[in-house]
């Protein structure tokens, strides 16, 4: 009986990704909408992304330089791992489950209070397509996501560089031959691919369990907390599949 209602829900899920492109809104009335979203979810994320991208990348810096205990061990490793850990792994994909409570709640709170309170019912009594209204300036803001992910791995790195050099670790010329060290290009195209990836399920699933929630105002809150439950479930999955595909080989 589970295993009906999850298939019905992903069922459900992709006839929602059909109905958001069709009948567009006007360009004029999207416009804004766009411009509203890109200042709610992208330039509203940029502060606390900051803050803990340069912090976590001091401790990644501090972890591995307390780690290399064996004086053979030459100390440009630590900006190497520095570099390694958050751009493959720390910024693309942890940035993003932070982002699915912090996006996630948004999105699924906003959308499913106008549910609770007839809103999306309006809309669609005037004939607007509800789901092209509300979810596709949410998916063309999230376009620029990867922006605020090339932030957090210039602070991660840059994070790391001063935990490493001013807590006397390692010297600022070791750390960045570190960083520098056998740099391969295609690291960055694997991470900025995911990270639209997961832009799409940040987008799209929070938003979906606020579209289809029933109920009042405690459902709102059960469905922010279902939603992000389920977009770091999925972010994580595809972080495993997309590392097999493009890595593994």
């Amino acid at each position: 009986m589970m295993l009906i209602r999850y298939i019905t829900q992903i069922g459900r899920y992709f006839l929602m990704l059909k109905e958001i492109f069709n009948k567009q809104t006007k360009w004029s009335v999207m416009k804004n909408l766009i411009f509203k979203e890109i200042d709610d979810l992208i330039i509203g994320s940029l502060g606390i992304v900051a803050f803990i991208s340069f912090f976590v990348g001091g401790v990644v810096a501090i972890q591995t330089a307390l780690n290399l205990t064996n004086p053979l061990i030459p100390k440009y490793l630590i900006g190497f791992a520095t570099r390694q850990s958050v751009i493959l792994e720390f910024a693309p994909t942890f940035i993003s489950v932070i982002m699915a409570g912090k996006m996630g709640s948004f999105i699924t709170s906003s959308i499913g209070t106008m549910r609770v309170t007839e809103q999306i019912d309006a809309l669609e009594v005037m004939g607007v397509n509800s789901l092209n209204y509300l979810v596709f300036p949410k998916i063309i803001a999230l376009l620029l996501y990867p922006f605020v992910i090339g932030i957090s791995m210039f602070l991660g790195v840059m994070g790391g560089w001063m935990a490493g050099v001013y807590g006397g670790f390692t010297s600022s010329d070791e750390f960045i031959n570190g960083a520098q060290l056998d740099f391969i290009p295609f690291h960055i195209v694997y991470a900025f691919l995911k990270t639209l990836i997961f832009a799409m399920l940040l987008a799209t699933i929070p938003a979906f369990h606020g579209y289809y929630m029933k109920g009042g105002a405690l459902e709102v809150g059960r469905a922010s907390t279902v939603s992000f439950v389920w977009t770091s479930v999925t972010i994580i999955t595809f972080n495993y599949v997309l590392t097999q595909l493009l890595l593994g080989s």
